[in-house]
């Protein structure tokens, strides 16, 4: 069903907040790898605030969808989203990555309420979310299994396993997210080891495929409503984005894969991000 606008006014307000969040957790945990966190914002919020079964009351709740953030190494995006969701108070990410605090770097699962599965070493997530699919089948259960996938991650040998595994049992209660910003850690993804034919290998692995632009709520929604309704194989959607989303002088930039923010660049990225969210006529935040 097609998006209406004051849906997409609300999740653009909602990026907004939680970009903002993510800079302050970021300032609060002297440094994270937020470039990664930014260009995946959309897609944590049309899936928090639209798609998700949840409940943050009752985060253990049997009938909930799961969401697999492979990419474990953005836990400064997905903490502050469960906090603006409302799974615990935005105040407890002051002790974000300090010692004794139950927010890690890569959450864990154990500790951090809303976290269904802990991610981190890359290439971990998909086979995992293969299993939890697989298992609510088992159960004859409806809950779906998301899995936000790092593209720099798809180098990984266990992803493409995991991806046969999906496809071969049919796994159509399996939604596969790639946040293709085309950077990692050691520079462009096609540089380190090319991915590209990218769509076409998922193709060749059994799944269905949409390519859009991860940060356009409407081509969001499309290609999720499409996996959503059963097509009798999982599907894979790749989303076209940016690293470091919102922030003028991160995007697209490697080296904010992981970094610092002090009081000047806080004050610059904030402001950035402000001016983003109130250009007229944009589909997202």
């Amino acid at each position: 069903m097609a998006l209406t606008n004051e849906e997409k006014a609300a999740f653009a307000q909602t990026a907004r907040q939680l970009r903002l969040d993510i800079i302050d957790t970021t300032v609060w945990a002297g440094g994270a790898h937020l470039g990664g966190a930014l260009s995946m914002v959309e897609m944590l919020v049309i899936l928090y605030w639209k798609y998700l079964k949840i409940d943050p009351q009752r985060p253990d709740w049997d009938e909930r969808d799961r969401l697999v953030v492979s990419k474990g190494h953005a836990g400064v995006g997905i903490a502050p989203a469960l906090a603006l969701r409302g799974y615990f108070p935005k105040e407890e990410l002051k002790s974000f990555n300090h010692f004794m605090s139950p927010f890690g770097m890569h959450l864990d699962a154990a500790k951090v309420r809303g976290v269904d599965l802990s991610t981190g070493s890359l290439g971990h997530g998909l086979p995992m979310s293969v299993g939890l699919a697989l298992g609510a089948r088992l159960q004859k259960k409806d809950w779906k299994t998301f899995c936000i996938l790092g593209d720099g991650e798809c180098d990984e040998g266990s992803v493409w396993e995991a991806a046969m595994s999906a496809a071969h049992f049919r796994l159509d209660n399996l939604v596969v997210m790639v946040d293709r910003n085309g950077l990692m850690i050691d520079g462009r993804t096609e540089d380190v080891m090319g991915l590209e034919p990218f769509e076409d290998k998922w193709k060749a692995f059994g799944f269905l495929t949409r390519k859009v632009d991860g940060h356009d709520y409407d081509e969001l929604s499309s290609a999720i409503d499409f996996a959503l309704s059963k097509p009798g194989k999982p599907v894979a959607i790749i989303a076209e984005t940016v690293k470091g989303k919102g922030v003028d002088f991160m995007e697209g930039q490697v080296k904010w894969h992981y970094g610092s923010v002090d009081s000047v660049l806080e004050a610059k990225a904030k402001a950035s991000i402000e001016a983003g969210a109130s250009d007229k006529g944009r589909n997202h935040g």
